[in-house]
């Protein structure tokens, strides 16, 4: 007894923190919709402050903050997400595979026009999706496939136990993050408590254990790709490198980067276990209609849809008083060359032959994407996250405290934005990114 109190004493400030955070999770999970922007906010900016503070004062408590992170993606287990309507297709993908048929090949609203149901539940899933989803195919490469397919086949007819299954992998991912974040951090010589900035940031827990997107799996296998890397086994980190791409294809943009890093023959050795891996997951699912359905599908990314952007908007505007309407075809198009070129400039005039020099080429490279993109949806910047927390930038923190903004969209009934809250995102944002950047300039000079 005389221990617990003692225990209860030294730890109360953690202790009350982590309970008053699983608290305000729960709330978060079975009590919230997304259309009370108060509530959001409100609990998202206490969770946050919950976070940083946590970490703090238990940075020196690697086993505490590990346990809270389980604790708090558990409270999760049996909630359906409220804030994205994307497991649904998940879970329909899933279910089209174990029926025998290919989910690149068909959309689901094809199947509803016509009154044809392909499993149990089609109806309702399709329902959930919304109509944006149900209306294109599926742009989800193959691993993810199969992480749809597993989370489907002990569920029966069961949505609820699906999405149990669909989050016990992206559980099972980010501890994964977490053993091999750390090592790497330990290799890097930096403190291993930095993994908990992103591991119990609430972003991470809400957008990826909550709401069901695979960055975080795809995060898990990058890595770990980076770790072995690190530790010069080159090829078995292409092959993981691969797997990540599987799963998203957002580290294809990291490619050109490597060749600093390796030379060119191993680059090239290393592009083409990438490329042979990718195919062969992919081969499963080929056809030429296969073919012409996915690149469709990925282009209307930088072609059609826009949402939570920052330079686009203000070239949309420009476009608009030029021409009279939206011209995002042509402004997509051009943000791509945009990123290609300043990727390439990247991995030819800045040494990356560290690391550390490395993953910090990859966080340039992906915020200038994600800056001149058209859609830019909050789980996207959990690959910024990760990657700044080995390096000295943290704009990526602020980010994932300022994003949730970009959810008051969903406050009213045509999900329009509000552009003052966009552009005061980021503003908060390319203001710390500039003031990182200059003053690192400054030091180094």
């Amino acid at each position: 007894m005389l221990l617990n109190t003692t225990f209860l004493k030294l730890h109360k400030i953690p202790l009350a923190l982590a309970i008053t955070s699983i608290f305000f999770y729960f709330s978060f999970a079975y009590d919230l919709q997304r259309t009370d922007s108060i509530n959001l906010i409100s609990l998202y900016v206490a969770l946050f402050f919950l976070f940083y503070k946590l970490v703090q004062v238990s940075k020196s408590n690697l086993k505490f903050l590990t346990i809270l992170a389980f604790l708090c993606r558990a409270v999760f287990i049996l909630a359906i997400p409220n804030l994205s309507q994307d497991f649904y297709r998940f879970i329909w993908d899933g279910r089209m595979i174990l029926e025998g048929m290919n989910p690149y090949l068909f959309t689901p609203e094809s199947f509803i026009i016509k009154n044809e149901f392909p499993f149990p539940q089609a109806e309702e899933l399709y329902k959930g999706m919304g109509n944006l989803s149900a209306s294109h195919y599926t742009n989800y490469p193959p691993l993810n496939q199969l992480c749809f397919v597993i989370a489907n086949m002990f569920s029966g007819q069961s949505i609820l136990s699906s999405v149990v299954d669909l989050r016990l992998i992206i559980i099972a991912a980010d501890f994964g993050t977490l053993y091999y974040g750390k090592r790497l951090l330990e290799k890097l010589h930096l403190p291993a408590y930095y993994i908990f900035w992103y591991l119990l940031n609430p972003f991470i827990i809400i957008e990826l254990t909550g709401n069901l997107h695979f960055e975080g799996v795809m995060i898990f296998f990058l890595i770990w790709s980076l770790y072995l890397l690190q530790t010069n086994k080159w090829k078995l980190a292409a092959v993981i490198f691969s797997l990540s791409v599987s799963i998203k294809l957002i580290p294809l943009i990291f490619l050109p980067l490597l060749y600093n890093k390796l030379g060119w023959k191993k680059s090239f050795l290393f592009y083409a276990i990438v490329g042979i891996v990718t195919l062969l997951l992919f081969a499963p699912f080929y056809s030429s209609e296969f073919i012409s359905n996915y690149t469709n599908t990925v282009g209307l990314w930088f072609q059609n849809f826009e949402f939570n952007a920052s330079f686009y908007y203000l070239a949309r505007e420009i476009g608009y008083i030029l021409t009279g309407y939206n011209q995002i075809a042509i402004i997509g198009l051009f943000s791509a060359g945009l990123v290609f070129i300043f990727v390439i400039g990247l991995s030819l005039f800045r040494k990356n032959h560290s690391l550390q020099l490395l993953i910090t080429a990859m966080l340039f490279a992906l915020s200038f994407y994600y800056f001149t993109a058209t859609t830019v949806h909050p789980w996207y910047i959990a690959t910024l996250l990760i990657l700044s927390i080995f390096t000295n930038y943290k704009f990526p923190l602020v980010w994932s405290l300022v994003i949730i903004l970009s959810y008051l969209a969903y406050t009213n009934t045509n999900n329009s934005e509000n552009l003052w809250f966009i552009g005061l995102e980021y503003i908060i944002v390319y203001s710390v990114f500039l003031y990182e950047f200059v003053k690192k300039k400054s030091i180094e000079n």
